[in-house]
């Protein structure tokens, strides 16, 4: 469930219109060949989560966004629109459903070549559904 989750993490924030053209990269393992700006998955860990009669999993993943300028600005703003479309993610997944989305920290980090790297991290309650591709029992009579 956490390795499908964090595709479909990756794949909600590439298909973003607005922060998808301003980022070189969106990848799921990084950090990246691309120059920055760039976005990564840097790190993430799973636990075993549910409720009664429903298993799934609590995902804590750690976003790092990469940005070479020597103004906070132009962080700040790619910062603040990948909060808006982290937490604005669908519930409803293939194969599982989001029941909370928490944030839990930030850290931003100065690095040589005037690198800005921002650290998301988050964590994710997720409980697991059937696939929408799993075949539906027959029903109804064999004849």
């Amino acid at each position: 469930m956490e390795s499908a989750f964090r595709s479909a993490l990756m794949a909600w924030l590439r298909s973003d219109t607005t922060l998808g053209p301003q980022l070189n990269a969106i990848l799921e393992d990084g950090p990246a060949a691309a120059p920055p700006p760039q976005l990564a998955i840097v790190a993430s860990a799973a636990g075993e989560w549910g409720a009664k009669g429903a298993g799934g999993r609590q995902v804590r993943v750690a976003l790092e966004l990469q940005v070479q300028s020597d103004a906070p600005e132009q962080a700040t703003a790619l910062a603040a629109a990948i909060e808006t479309r982290i937490a604005t993610m669908a519930p409803a997944q293939d194969g599982f459903r989001i029941v909370v989305t928490r944030f839990l920290r930030s850290r931003v980090e100065r690095r040589p070549r005037e690198i800005r790297a921002i650290l998301f991290e988050y964590q994710f309650s997720l409980l697991a559904t059937p696939p929408s591709n799993a075949a539906t029992p027959a029903t109804g009579d064999p004849t």
